[in-house]
């Protein structure tokens, strides 16, 4: 899908926690994996790491040495099932969460340098609309709400999509719909979300599918493993499958430059709030 210094870059993200964003992440790029793709998952919640606890790793590094310089990206990477590439972040160390200039522009540095082939880079940012969230959602080409069926869930991605929307320009999103019924429960969600949006915004939604509730997706999260290796027979990990055929089908060209283009536009795209 890719030429060698092509890169697909998605966020995923959500309006506001518990809503099982980073499971989605997890998921998507092992099922990614798994289809032969060579992804990388970058955690990109600074401040509150939960990738390596969702697989059950225990990195040795993570980003915070390399923005303090005493290892190189290369050294945090760990790879985790389906040979997905991960770069963890620190959890519980606050000035992560929000990154200054100068620190931004060493991660820059750092992924230019990171000699490793890729064709998709998942980043699975943090929840709300705090600056970091801006900066990385922007900073990818493409960008994935996770949304649940609660009125706060709809309406804190409602505020995540109009801040990103006016602040950065951004007029196309993609919506995964979990921890729903069934598959209508998943469409109704995603139609509440439009309503709202399309009374007040001049955007484009897109609907990439539903994942259920799942009793095996609840035992593979108490495992610390991806659903779709621990239980690939189970409705949400057939879900998650569909979802990753859904993303193929929509897929955008591919960004020429690399993890290079990824790091300049996180450095172009400074983070803002509400």
């Amino acid at each position: 899908m890719s030429t060698p210094n092509s890169l697909r870059i998605i966020a995923v993200t959500s309006g506001k926690g518990g809503v099982g964003k980073t499971n989605v992440a997890v998921n998507l790029a092992v099922r990614l994996g798994s289809a032969g793709r060579k992804v990388m998952l970058f955690d990109a919640d600074l401040g509150l790491a939960n990738v390596d606890i969702a697989l059950g790793l225990k990195p040795e590094h993570s980003v915070e040495q390399v923005l303090n310089g005493s290892c190189s990206l290369q050294d945090v990477l760990i790879e985790g099932p389906a040979g997905v590439l991960i770069i963890p972040a620190a959890s519980g160390v606050a000035e992560l969460a929000d990154l200054s200039p100068q620190q931004h522009a060493g991660l820059v540095h750092a992924f230019s340098e990171l000699p490793v082939p890729l064709d998709t880079l998942i980043v699975d940012t943090a929840a709300g609309i705090d600056s970091s969230v801006l900066t990385f959602s922007a900073a990818c080409q493409e960008i994935i709400i996770v949304v649940c069926d609660e009125p706060t869930s709809i309406t804190d991605a409602y505020a995540l999509i109009k801040v990103l929307h006016q602040k950065h320009a951004i007029q196309r999103f993609q919506i995964i719909s979990n921890m729903v019924d069934h598959e209508r429960a998943g469409s109704k969600l995603f139609e509440k979300l439009c309503r709202v949006a399309d009374q007040f915004l001049e955007i484009q939604l897109g609907y990439l599918g539903y994942i259920p509730r799942d009793e095996y997706l609840r035992r593979a999260v108490r495992q610390q493993e991806p659903v779709v290796t621990a239980f690939p027979r189970s409705a949400s990990a057939r879900a998650f499958a569909d979802v990753c055929r859904q993303l193929s089908a929509t897929a955008s060209t591919p960004q020429v430059g690399g993890l290079s283009f990824f790091m300049e536009r996180l450095m172009s795209h400074p983070g803002g709030s509400a």
